[in-house]
């Protein structure tokens, strides 16, 4: 609520001062050259997206998220101890890890969230739940398809050259939020 109000005030300002200093025909040309690329784009990402969520769907359907889950056992059982005794858990936090790797935020939102449903405590956020989010928020990506997808719709010719620089920050970025939580979740649990 408090960001929407942020928005519409840094906005309404925007539009003010280009019309007090005289430059409200190109604002509005701006908007309407905006509005088109965002149509463009959107298209442009339409075809990568699904292709990368068919995939995940099929993966699924296959099942290669089972024989993932397998393989990802001995790392889920020590960040998530609870997947010891729930197989469904393991596998949707195993399909929501993968589409991740894939960098496919949008297939992993809805596994991430079932996850969540299956992790949830009454009206308090477990320390997993908390590290299942840090997880999503951070997540590690071998395959950024999603940004990639961007790049080549923007007319980037090179739209993977980025993947060292993805490859670091990821990790770092999810090592560092899970150590967090997992350090905040010893100083709360006193």
């Amino acid at each position: 609520m408090v960001m929407s109000w942020i928005w519409t005030g840094i906005a309404g300002i925007s539009i003010l001062f280009a019309i007090l200093n005289g430059n409200g025909g190109p604002l509005a040309a701006a908007v309407i050259q905006g509005a088109q690329a965002g149509v463009t784009l959107a298209i442009s990402m339409a075809g990568s997206i699904c292709l990368w969520s068919g995939a995940a769907a099929v993966m699924e359907a296959a099942g290669i998220t089972a024989v993932l889950s397998r393989l990802l056992k001995p790392l889920l059982h020590r960040v998530f101890p609870s997947t010891k005794t729930d197989g469904i858990l393991s596998e949707k936090l195993s399909a929501n890890i993968c589409a991740n790797f894939l960098g496919l935020g949008n297939a992993a939102t809805p596994l991430g969230i079932q996850a969540a449903k299956r992790l949830k405590r009454g009206d308090t956020a477990t320390d997993e739940l908390c590290r299942l989010i840090v997880l999503n928020t951070a997540s590690i990506q071998l395959i950024p398809s999603n940004v990639a997808a961007v790049r080549a719709g923007l007319g980037c010719q090179t739209p993977f050259d980025i993947l060292p620089a993805v490859w670091v920050t990821s990790l770092l970025s999810a090592g560092l939020g899970v150590t967090a939580a997992w350090l905040l979740g010893k100083v709360w649990s006193r």
